[in-house]
């Protein structure tokens, strides 16, 4: 078994080596997994991935080779609540049902209502429409149905409708190395190119060199510096939440930027852009970047292409205070309108089908942010967008 999972790590792209193998098999025999799956994970991982960026595919290949296996020990289940682990009372509400659902009337009638839920609120409540609980009608909780709330104690979006979340949530790096499903994204790409000759004369110049040779008389080698595409490129990708139902489209993009622009720079964010960004999903909390210092770096002559389904609540572009993780001092919008007043070659690519913008509040008003350059996630939408970046 230990073979199959070290050959499905390589067949992976995870470089594993024959070394880090034998260092597993040696820390085994010491006994060092405790003969528990969950310490065996972390023992395996430790000795075998060497970049947090393969974390992701790591986790993938060790789920699918040890599909079955028990990853809970009998003393964690004995110390969860089995009621809160099934969530036996989520409830699944008809469309006429969650019609009669109000919202509470506003942004600033739902943080008070809040504040004034956890001060009279003394245990735990289930199934109710008032109280911070689960299963139940209420705007504050989780596992239930409200048009307008904040999500608190779930693990995962459901009906996408939380104005905040009050969970601390840990998302995954796109992977740059994943193989492209298409190479017409790479084709599409190409239009935004701008060739010149810069750097270190590296590169052998055949026609310099056979005039020169006969010019001369002997051998005289030319070189010349590699031809690039000058193109600089930021791109800004909105990650987590309801953007995990497009990660794969996401990945291939991102790789083909890798490849296409020799001069690019990637930031992540969360629905709207805020006060910073970060670089690492995995320290995102720790490892921050102010967005001052991002639109300080570069100059005004970057292109900058935003990539998100811009599907939030209203309240983040907005309002400050408005951002679904975190109380933020100025509007999403401000931040948005900062970036486009010093890159005016700027687009934002939107992996959700155009037919369905309309429905959504929150991409109108990014659109018209950006002038109506907000382009569909597709060949035909990259292949408009890089038009209109070359311009």
């Amino acid at each position: 078994m230990f073979i199959h999972f070290f050959g499905a790590l390589r067949q992976a792209g995870i470089p594993v080596s024959l070394r880090e193998y034998l260092s597993l098999m040696r820390a085994l025999e010491a006994d060092l997994a405790d003969r528990r799956v969950e310490d065996f994970y972390y023992l395996s991982r430790a000795s075998l991935v060497k970049d947090e960026k393969n974390f992701d595919r790591f986790d993938q290949v060790f789920g699918h080779v040890f599909k079955g296996l028990d990853l809970m020990s009998e003393t964690l289940e004995a110390e969860i609540p089995e009621e809160w682990l099934r969530k036996l009372a989520e409830r699944h509400l008809t469309e006429e049902e969650k019609a009669e659902i109000e919202a509470l009337g506003g942004f600033e009638k739902l943080m008070e209502t809040l504040k004034e839920r956890l001060r009279e609120q003394e245990k735990r409540h289930q199934g109710g429409n008032k109280w911070i609980g689960t299963a139940g009608t209420s705007p504050f909780g989780a596992y239930g149905y409200n048009p307008e709330g904040i999500r608190i104690g779930q693990h995962e979006s459901r009906h996408r409708r939380a104005v905040k979340v009050w969970d601390k949530r840990d998302f995954k790096d796109l992977d740059d190395s994943v193989e492209l499903g298409t190479r017409n994204i790479k084709v599409a790409l190409k239009r935004l190119r701008q060739f010149a000759r810069t750097g270190a004369a590296d590169e052998l110049d055949l026609d310099g060199t056979v005039k020169s040779t006969a010019h001369r008389g002997y051998l005289d080698i030319q070189m010349r510096p590699e031809r690039r595409n000058a193109i600089k490129v930021i791109l800004f990708f909105d990650i987590g939440g309801s953007m995990d139902d497009h990660i794969r489209i996401c990945e291939e993009l991102f790789s083909a930027s890798r490849s296409e622009f020799k001069t690019m720079d990637y930031y992540y964010f969360h629905n709207c852009l805020y006060e910073f960004v970060w670089k690492n999903n995995r320290r995102r909390h720790t490892e921050r970047v102010n967005t001052w210092d991002v639109l300080h770096t570069y100059p005004s002559d970057y292109k900058v292409i935003f990539v998100g389904d811009a599907s939030m609540s209203p309240y983040e572009i907005a309002y400050p205070g408005g951002s679904v993780e975190h109380w933020n001092e100025e509007a999403g919008g401000l931040w948005l309108q900062r970036v486009l007043d010093i890159y005016p070659k700027a687009v934002w690519l939107n992996p959700v089908k155009p037919a369905y913008w309309g429905y959504t509040h929150s991409i109108g008003m990014i659109k018209d942010l950006f002038g109506n350059r907000m382009y569909p996630l597709t060949l035909e939408g990259l292949d408009d967008a890089m038009r209109e970046l070359a311009r």
